[in-house]
Parts: C-alpha cells; sequence; structure tokens
C-alpha cells in the first residue's frame, strides 16, 4: 500500500477483514506511534518481545554480512517482519510502503494486489517536487499482473497509474467508478 494520506488506515481495514474472514494475516506498518513492535502484527497482535529478540538475533550475522552496504534501520526491520510472518506462517501480508515505493524496501514483494491512496506533495527532497514526479514512485509498486486499486486523485496521478498498468498488464481498478 502506498500514497501519501490514508494507508495506515487502509493497511489496518484490509488486514481486520482478512483476519475476520479466517486468514492469519501479517501487517507491516510505519510509523510507529509508541513502541517499535507496533509495526509488526499478526491478527492485531504485536510480535512479542521474546519474538522479536530470538529473530533479530538470527538474522544479525545476515545483517553483518552486508558491511559493503549498511542496511538503514527500515531495510533491517522489514527483513525481520518478512522472517517473522515466514516463520508464523502467514496466509496475507499487509505491507505498507514506508517512503515512496519504487525504492522502499517493502517493494522486493510481489503483490497480488497494490493499492495507491491519496497522492500529494510529500517528502519532496527524495521523491521529487511534483505531484508527477511523486506519482512516478508511489506507482513503482505495481508489479506485473497484479490488481491496482487506486483512490481518487487528482488526473494527472490518474493518468501515470493507467500508463504504468498498461506497461505492467496490471488490472487498474478505480474507487468511485
Amino acid at each position: 500500500i502506498a500514497g501519501t494520506k490514508g494507508k495506515g488506515r487502509v493497511a489496518a481495514m484490509i488486514a481486520r477483514v482478512l483476519t475476520e474472514s479466517g486468514y492469519k494475516t501479517g501487517l507491516y506498518t510505519s510509523p510507529h506511534l509508541h513502541n517499535l513492535r507496533e509495526r509488526i502484527k499478526i491478527d492485531g497482535a504485536l510480535i512479542s518481545e521474546e519474538e522479536f529478540t530470538e529473530i533479530m538475533t538470527e538474522l544479525k550475522p545476515y545483517f553483518e554480512a552486508t558491511s559493503a552496504r549498511q542496511l538503514t534501520f527500515f531495510e533491517a526491520l522489514t527483513i525481520l517482519a518478512f522472517a517473522y510472518f515466514k516463520k508464523k506462517q502467514v496466509s496475507f501480508q499487509v505491507l505498507e510502503v514506508g517512503l515512496g515505493g519504487r525504492l522502499d524496501a517493502t517493494n522486493v514483494s510481489q503483490p497480488e494486489v497494490c493499492v495507491i491512496t491519496s497522492i500529494s506533495l510529500d517528502h519532496i527532497a527524495i521523491l521529487g517536487n511534483t505531484i508527477a514526479k511523486i506519482a512516478c514512485e508511489k506507482a513503482g509498486i505495481i508489479k506485473p499482473g497484479s490488481v491496482v486499486v487506486l483512490s481518487p486523485q487528482p488526473q494527472e496521478v490518474t493518468s501515470i497509474v493507467q500508463d504504468v498498468c498498461q506497461k505492467q498488464a496490471a488490472n487498474l481498478i478505480q474507487v468511485g467508478k
């Protein structure tokens, strides 16, 4: 799930619907408000302190082996979330993009469904100083053959997402149409 506004709420709603439908569902969001473990949940329950520590300890040798390129905090936490969800054998992972989309650590996933919430100017120093540039970064989550759910957007954003969907042979669903 990428976008400027509403990513966290949309992610929480999707995860809740999947959980209530009987699926074991992992949810990865950012940022956290009170506790780092809020970012990683299964069926609404935070990863325990013990499991967080255990998985981080298991991953530490791999993190240290990447000494040629220092992992960011977000990259390390994303890897931990993926490892936790795999260990717990979740049926679905609901992933909120941290920043942008195209270059985000979560973008290594191969989603069946990509959601793009409202896009406006944000993180302009990193993503670009126009809505069009930011939309291109956010649309970077769209994978070949995926379903893309797009919230109502300015026409400029809609056109960019439509073009990316066409290039990726992705099925576009526009909310409200």
